[in-house]
C-alpha cells in the first residue's frame, strides 16, 4: 500500500511541524528515477522514494510522542537518505554525522533522543530538548571531525540553496550525479538536495575516484556530474583523467577549499577539449553549502576568482582596517535565504531561532572591475584541508596540552606543523600522531618541519608565512616509523573497494591499469620505494621492502628539479600505456611522411601478448574464453563499422575487408588499400589463437605449472614460420612465404601475417612472466636474436621492436611529468581508432603539410574514440 507524504504533522498544543519541502516534493516527480547505486537495488523512483520516506516518518510517531532529536549516522546509501528525509518529513531535527569517533563525540555532546545507524534505536520515548520549530538540520562546521560546534539550518535554508544550485548548474531531469563525497558533509549533501529538487537521479556510491570500480559504476549509471574537493582533482590528475573515461560527463563541480588557479585553468582547458565544464564554487556549511560560483566560460580567464553570488544571494566587501590597509580589500559578507540560523555549541542552543542574519565569511576579498569576487586572505587562522576546516590555534593548543610546543600554519593542500629541534630531537611519530588526533586529517594532509628555532618576525611573533613556505618547499609528509602488511592492505582496500589482508596482492585483488596509477603513488609515498614486480607481491612482502623513516623523509624532501617546475610533479604510468601512445604516434607520423620511424605496429603485438598474459591467462578456462571474446568484440565491432563506411566510397575495400577476412580471402600479395587494415586482423587472430591454445585442458595445465616456460615454448614454435620464410620464385624478398610440406603460408607481405609475427606476441607474453633477472635476460636474448634482421635491410625497424620488448621486460612502469600523462592516456586509449581513421585523413596532406596530416589524424582518432564510448554509454542507459 502506497504512503502519501503529509504536508504537515501535528506536534501538540495546536501546532504542526514545518515539514521539509524536499520530502513533500518527492512524489511530484512521479516515476522518474530518483536513486541508483548503493542500497537502491534496480533503482528507486521518486514515487517509491516518497512512499519509503513516509513509512520512515510514520515510525517516529510524532503525533504520539512529539518531535525528537534524531542522529543519523550517514553512509552514501539509500537507507541513509530515507532516514534523513523521513526524519525531516516527521518534523524532527536531524543531526547528520559520519561514523566512528565523530558520531560518538556528538552522541555524548548532544544526547539525541533517537539514533539511526542502520537500525532505529529510540533512546527515550519523548525528547528532553527544547527544539525550535524552525530547526531542521545540524551539521558539523568541520566536516567529519566531530567538533561539538554545529551549524543550525532550517528547511528554508536547505531549499533555497538547493534551488539556487539547481538553477545555476542547469540541473536537468536526465542528469545523474555520483556521490563522490560523504553525504554528511555539506557539499556532498547539497549535491543530493539540488538533484532531488530538479527531479534528477542521484547515483549512490562510497567509492573513490581512484577506484577502478567507480568508473565502471559511473559509466553503467550514465553519470553526468560528480563533485570534488581540491584533493579529488589532484587524484584525477594523477590518474590522467580527461573525461573521456566517462562519455556521459557534462560537468564537474569543485569546492571544499581553494584550487590553485593554474589547476583550475588546466582542468577547465581539459574539459573544453573533451566536452565537459568545470564549475568552481565558493561556500561554507554556514551558508548551507554555496555562496558563489564561477561560470564555466570564465574558468580559463579568471581562475583566481570565486565568481559571482548564487541566485538569490549577495556578496559585499566590508572594510577591515584591522587586518588590511588596502581600501579595496575587506571581509566578504554574504546575505541570502541560505544563511544559517546560527551556531550550536551545546543542547541548550537547540531552542534558539535565528541569531544570524548575514554571514561574515572570515575571508578577505575584493570585487574586481568585471564584477567577479576574489579571495586574497583570511581574517582569522582557519585552514581548509581536504575539505575540512581546521582551527590552527586549536591545534596548537592541543599539541601544547600534549607537551609539544609548535606553530601551525596553513600550507594550502596540507597543514604545516613546525616544531623546533634545537633544544632536543623531535619525536616525529609522536607529534604526527598528536596532530592527526586533534584534526582527523589523513596522513597526506600534514607536513612536519623541524627548524632549529621557530622563525619569528621582528616583533617577536611567529612568522607563519615562513612556516607555510617551508612546508610547501618540503614534501615531508606523515611517515610511519615502520610499515606493516596491514598498512599496505589498507591502501588496496581503499582503492579497490574490497576486503584486503597482508596475504593479498594487487593483482589477486583484481587491480587494473586505472587503479594502478593511484596505487603506485600511494605505495611509493608509504614505502619510499616500489619494486618493479609489486603488483604480484603480497602486502606483507611489500611492507618488508619499505625504507626506514629517515630514508623516506630524505627522499621525499629531495628537490623537485626544473622539469617538475615546468611540467608538474611526476606521475607513474604503465610502460604498456606509454608504448601504445608512442607506437601510434610513430605509425601515423611515418605514414604521413613527417618522419620515418617504423616498427610501432610490431611492437604493439608484443604489448598485446604482455597484456594477454597479465589480464587473461590466469583466469579460469571458461571465464578466460569469455573475457577474450569480449575483448575481441570490442576491437572487431568498431573496425567493421569504420571499414564498412569506407567501403561505400573507396575502391578496393569490399566485404572481405569489412568482415576482417582479407588475411584469408584477400590478395596473396600486398595491395593497397586491400591490406591496409592488416593490423586489426592480426591482433584479433593472435588473441583468439592464445585463447584457443589455452582452451585445451592439457595446455592450460602446462601453462599454469610452467608460467614462464610455456610462453618461451610458444616463442620457439613461432620461430618455425619466422625462420622458415623463403623468397618466392620471383625473388621478391617482401613476399616471402613459409612452406611446410605441401602447406605454403606467408606472402601478402610476410611481415603482416599472424603466423609469422606470432613469436612477437609470445615474447610479450614471456616478458610479462619473467620474474627473475635470468628469465629477463633470456627474454632479452631471444628478442635480440630473433627480431634482428626480421625486417630485411631495416636495422632501425628491428631496433625499435627490440627496444620495445626490452622495455616491457625490464621497465614495468615509468615516471612522466603530470601534464604529459593525460595526453599519453588519450593517445593510448584511442590508438585503435586512430589507426582506423588515419587512412582517410593523412593522404590529403602528407605531401604538403605532414605535421598537420599527423596532428589531424591523431585528433580525429581521439574524437572518434570519444564518440564511440559516449554512444556505448547512451545505449546502455536506454537498455538498462
Amino acid at each position: 500500500m502506497s504512503v502519501t507524504v503529509p504536508v504537515a504533522l501535528p506536534i501538540g498544543d495546536g501546532h504542526v511541524a514545518p515539514l521539509s519541502p524536499l520530502a513533500r516534493m518527492l512524489a511530484g516527480h512521479g516515476d522518474r528515477r530518483a536513486l541508483t547505486g548503493a542500497g537502491a537495488g534496480d533503482g528507486i523512483t521518486y514515487a517509491d522514494l516518497a512512499a519509503r520516506v513516509g513509512r520512515f516518518a510514520a515510525r517516529l510517531r510524532v503525533t504520539e510522542l512529539g518531535r525528537r532529536l534524531v542522529l543519523v549516522e550517514a553512509g552514501n546509501d539509500a537507507d541513509t537518505l530515507i532516514a534523513w528525509l523521513g526524519s525531516s518529513a516527521a518534523g524532527c531535527p536531524v543531526l547528520l554525522t559520519g561514523p566512528g569517533a565523530a558520531r560518538d563525540a556528538l552522541v555524548a555532546a548532544y544526547d539525541p533522543d533517537v539514533v539511526w545507524d542502520g537500525a532505529l534505536t529510540e533512546r527515550r520515548a519523548t525528547t528532553t530538548h527544547d527544539l525550535h520549530p524552525d530547526l531542521a538540520l545540524l551539521l558539523s562546521t568541520s566536516g567529519s571531525t566531530g567538533s561539538p560546534k554545529l551549524v543550525r539550518l532550517s528547511h528554508t535554508n536547505l531549499v533555497a540553496n538547493a534551488r539556487a544550485i539547481a538553477e545555476y548548474l542547469d540541473i536537468r531531469p536526465d542528469d545523474v550525479a555520483a556521490t563522490t563525497l560523504p553525504v554528511h558533509y555539506c557539499y556532498g549533501l547539497s549535491v543530493v538536495h539540488s538533484h532531488l529538487v530538479a527531479g534528477a537521479t542521484v547515483h549512490l556510491t562510497g567509492r573513490s575516484v581512484t577506484d577502478a570500480a567507480f568508473w565502471d559504476e559511473a559509466r553503467a549509471a550514465g553519470v553526468t556530474t560528480f563533485p570534488g574537493v581540491p584533493h579529488t582533482f589532484d587524484m584525477l590528475e594523477a590518474l590522467g583523467f580527461t573525461g573521456a573515461e566517462l562519455p556521459s560527463l557534462r560537468y564537474l563541480t569543485q569546492a571544499g577549499g581553494r584550487l590553485a588557479p593554474e589547476a583550475v585553468r588546466r582542468h577547465a582547458q581539459r574539459g573544453e577539449a573533451h566536452g565537459w565544464d568545470l564549475v568552481v564554487m565558493y561556500g561554507a556549511t554556514e551558508a548551507t553549502a554555496r555562496m558563489a560560483f564561477l561560470p564555466p566560460h570564465l574558468a580559463t580567464t579568471a581562475p583566481d576568482t570565486i565568481g559571482i553570488p548564487i541566485p538569490g544571494g549577495s556578496l559585499v566587501v566590508e572594510p577591515r582596517p584591522d587586518v588590511s590597509t588596502d581600501p579595496e580589500v575587506g571581509e566578504l559578507v554574504y546575505r541570502g535565504d541560505n544563511v544559517m540560523l546560527g551556531y550550536a555549541t551545546s543542547p541548550a542552543d537547540l531552542t534558539l531561532g535565528r541569531t544570524v542574519h548575514e554571514l561574515r565569511t572570515g575571508d578577505l576579498g575584493r570585487q574586481r572591475e568585471d564584477g567577479l569576487f576574489e579571495v586574497v586572505g583570511r581574517c582569522s587562522r582557519i585552514a581548509k584541508v581536504f575539505g575540512l576546516r581546521v582551527d590552527l590555534d586549536r591545534v596548537e593548543r592541543a599539541l601544547l596540552a600534549a607537551g609539544i610546543v609548535s606553530a601551525v600554519a596553513d600550507g594550502g593542500e596540507a597543514l604545516v606543523v613546525a616544531v623546533a629541534s634545537g633544544a632536543a630531537p623531535v619525536d616525529q611519530p609522536r607529534v604526527l600522531a598528536a596532530v592527526q588526533g586533534a584534526t582527523g586529517l589523513p596522513p597526506a594532509g600534514v607536513r612536519l618541519v623541524t627548524p632549529v628555532d621557530l622563525p619569528r618576525l621582528s616583533s617577536g611573533k611567529v612568522d607563519y608565512r615562513a612556516i607555510a613556505a617551508a612546508g610547501v618547499a618540503s614534501t615531508t609528509a606523515v611517515l610511519r616509523e615502520s610499515v606493516t602488511g596491514d598498512d599496505v592492505a589498507s591502501v588496496y582496500a581503499s582503492l579497490l573497494g574490497k576486503a584486503a589482508g597482508p596475504a593479498d596482492s594487487f593483482r589477486a585483488l583484481g587491480g587494473d591499469s586505472l587503479s594502478y596509477v593511484e596505487a603506485s603513488l600511494r605505495l611509493e609515498a608509504l614505502l619510499g620505494t616500489l619494486p618493479s614486480d609489486w603488483t604480484a607481491r603480497t602486502a606483507e612482502d611489500l611492507a618488508g621492502c619499505a625504507l626506514s623513516a629517515d630514508e623516506r623523509s630524505a627522499r621525499a624532501a629531495a628537490p623537485a628539479g626544473r622539469l617538475a617546475r615546468w611540467f608538474g610533479a611526476a606521475r607513474t604510468v604503465e610502460t604498456t600505456v606509454l608504448m601504445r601512445a608512442l607506437a601510434i604516434v610513430t605509425i601515423v607520423g611515418s605514414h604521413a611522411n613527417l618522419f620515418v620511424l617504423l616498427g610501432g605496429a610490431h611492437t604493439l603485438f608484443a604489448v598485446l601478448g604482455f597484456n594477454f598474459s597479465r589480464f587473461h591467462v590466469d583466469l579460469p578456462r571458461r571465464e578466460r574464453t569469455r573475457a577474450v571474446l569480449r575483448s575481441a568484440t570490442r576491437i572487431a565491432l568498431p573496425a567493421v563499422l569504420v571499414i564498412g563506411v569506407v567501403s561505400t566510397y573507396k575502391q578496393g575495400v569490399g566485404w572481405k575487408q569489412v568482415l576482417l577476412l582479407n588475411w584469408l580471402l584477400g590478395p596473396d600479395h600486398w595491395v593497397n588499400p586491400e591490406w591496409r587494415y592488416w593490423f586489426i586482423e592480426v591482433a584479433l587472430l593472435l588473441m583468439l589463437t592464445g585463447a584457443a591454445l589455452l582452451a585445451v585442458p592439457a595446455l592450460d595445465r602446462a601453462c599454469r605449472r610452467r608460467p614462464f616456460a610455456f610462453p618461451i615454448a610458444l616463442v620457439l614454435v613461432g620461430l618455425v614460420p619466422r625462420y622458415g620464410l623463403r623468397a618466392w620464385p620471383g625473388g621478391d624478398l617482401d613476399q616471402r612465404s613459409f612452406t611446410l610440406g605441401s602447406l605454403q603460408l606467408g606472402g601478402g607481405d610476410y611481415m603482416h601475417r599472424a603466423q609469422v609475427v606470432f613469436f612477437l606476441f609470445a615474447l610479450g607474453w614471456a616478458a610479462a612472466r619473467a620474474a627473475t633477472p635470468r628469465q629477463r635476460l633470456l627474454v632479452s636474448a631471444l628478442a635480440l636474436g630473433t627480431v634482428w634482421s626480421f625486417f630485411e635491410h631495416e636495422p632501425a625497424r628491428d631496433t625499435y621492436v627490440i627496444l620495445g620488448i626490452l622495455a616491457l621486460t625490464w621497465l614495468r612502469d615509468v615516471r612522466l611529468p603530470a601534464r604529459v600523462v593525460p595526453v599519453v592516456g588519450a593517445l593510448a586509449s584511442a590508438s585503435m581508432w586512430i589507426y582506423l581513421v588515419h587512412w582517410e585523413i593523412y593522404p590529403h596532406l602528407e605531401n604538403r603539410v605532414p605535421v598537420l596530416a599527423t596532428l589531424l589524424s591523431l585528433i580525429a582518432g581521439v574524437l572518434a574514440w570519444q564518440a564511440w564510448t559516449r554512444g556505448e554509454a547512451a545505449l546502455r542507459r536506454r537498455t538498462r
